[in-house]
């Protein structure tokens, strides 16, 4: 399955809620790298009252969803110097978190316009708010 930029921009603020909800740093997402050929890039920047940014770019055409899911969560580790157990740790509930987004079909489906699926119907008066994601908060860092 290729990505799209609905399901990254989903994955986005599905990575960053966890990564928030654990005390890590989230970084930015954007797409794609501004270098050719390149399928992730990192960018740090200190911004002039001495807080640190990060930005997380991947390229997403022509990519399999996976590859580009395993890049953004990657990238939050970069973002935060995970090392060792702590990074294997957070990596897991990152992707537990994106995975439990697919399975409640709150990811965008496909890139052809079709609405996201949802368990129960919705309707304007009766519409559910984002739902944590289904693995338990921990902290990582």
């Amino acid at each position: 399955m290729e990505a799209s930029s609905l399901r990254f921009a989903a994955a986005a603020r599905t990575l960053g809620e966890v990564a928030r909800a654990a005390g890590l740093v989230v970084p930015g997402f954007r797409s794609p790298p501004r270098l050719d050929g390149i399928d992730r890039t990192i960018k740090r920047q200190a911004t002039a009252d001495g807080v640190s940014t990060v930005t997380v770019s991947v390229r997403l055409k022509g990519r399999p969803w996976v590859s580009v899911l395993a890049d953004m969560i990657d990238g939050v580790l970069v973002a935060n110097e995970l090392t060792g157990p702590t990074a294997g740790a957070a990596r897991t509930v990152l992707w537990a978190a994106v995975e439990a987004d697919a399975m409640r079909g709150t990811e965008v489906e496909s890139s052809r316009g079709q609405r996201p699926r949802r368990s129960a119907p919705s309707t304007q008066a009766g519409r559910r708010s984002p739902q944590p994601a289904a693995a338990p908060v921990t902290r990582v860092a």
